[in-house]
């Protein structure tokens, strides 16, 4: 981690729940809120499942790294963070390459007032982190360019990120601008959670969190699969999030107790 100020630039809002808060709650951190406690114990008795959601799709960002940086990728730009968890992905990605450069990127303070101390990378490497949000990529690309050799490929995860941005707010022409200013051999890594499998659950949960000011854009495998036009899909191509490259990390307990509602891809721009 290079020297940004670590405590907050704005005030934290704890008036309503975040989702890099709640998703911190679900992996049984500490870093999050009564607001965000109280809307996942709501999501919970929607779906029990919620917490193995969570960590599956984290043992997707592992696994995908770790394909990536064993392709040769040396350079990632993680949008939507999180609250940082181990280990991190610069930490699967440095573990492979201790050279690769990452940078961390989401617009909740709380996650800025953790990144200094918990992201450290290797000294052979660098791992910096921006407080921006997603629908500014103009202000991420031009902090991720003085980190980051954007004339070089670059990774570009979105984990569990764009389920909270709806096609009306933008969600295809965000992903466009970015992976417009990254080159050729350049990846899309990402998974979206979906209502295929799960139609009424999945309708509660939305208007709860609409209820509560917080987008809930569940797309389907097809919709999900747009994002990737133009690109090339590593296989399997489009999957349930446990099924992509199992063989590349652990199964995450309670994964195989029915299917998992969301899904992951990676693919390479030509």
């Amino acid at each position: 981690m290079t020297g940004q100020d670590p405590t907050p630039a704005v005030e934290i809002d704890t008036g309503k729940p975040h989702p890099a808060r709640m998703y911190d709650w679900y992996l049984g951190g500490k870093d999050n809120y009564p607001v965000d406690e109280a809307m996942g114990r709501q999501m919970l008795a929607l779906d029990p499942r919620v917490p193995v959601m969570a960590r599956v799709n984290r043992a997707f960002m592992h696994r995908a790294t770790r394909w990536l940086a064993g392709n040769g990728i040396r350079q990632f730009l993680d949008i939507g963070t999180g609250i940082p968890t181990e280990p991190n992905l610069h930490q699967v990605a440095q573990e492979i390459a201790p050279d690769a450069r990452v940078v961390y990127c989401d617009n909740d303070p709380i996650v800025l007032a953790h990144a200094a101390a918990l992201l450290r990378s290797t000294p052979a490497g660098v791992t910096e982190y921006l407080q921006a949000d997603v629908r500014d990529p103009a202000t991420i690309l031009e902090g991720a360019g003085k980190v980051l050799d954007l004339g070089r490929p670059v990774a570009l995860s979105l984990v569990a990120l764009l389920h909270f941005i709806s096609d009306e707010d933008g969600a295809h022409e965000l992903v466009d601008r970015l992976l417009a200013e990254l080159p050729s051999g350049s990846y899309l890594m990402m998974t979206h959670a979906t209502a295929d499998f799960t139609p009424e659950e999945s309708a509660a949960a939305t208007e709860k969190l609409k209820a509560a000011g917080v987008t809930l854009a569940l797309r389907s495998r097809e919709e999900f699969g747009r994002f990737f036009d133009g690109l090339e899909l590593v296989d399997p191509g489009v999957a349930v999030v446990p099924d992509w490259h199992p063989e590349l990390g652990e199964p995450v307990p309670g994964q195989d107790d029915g299917v998992i509602p969301g899904y992951g891809a990676v693919a390479r721009k030509p």
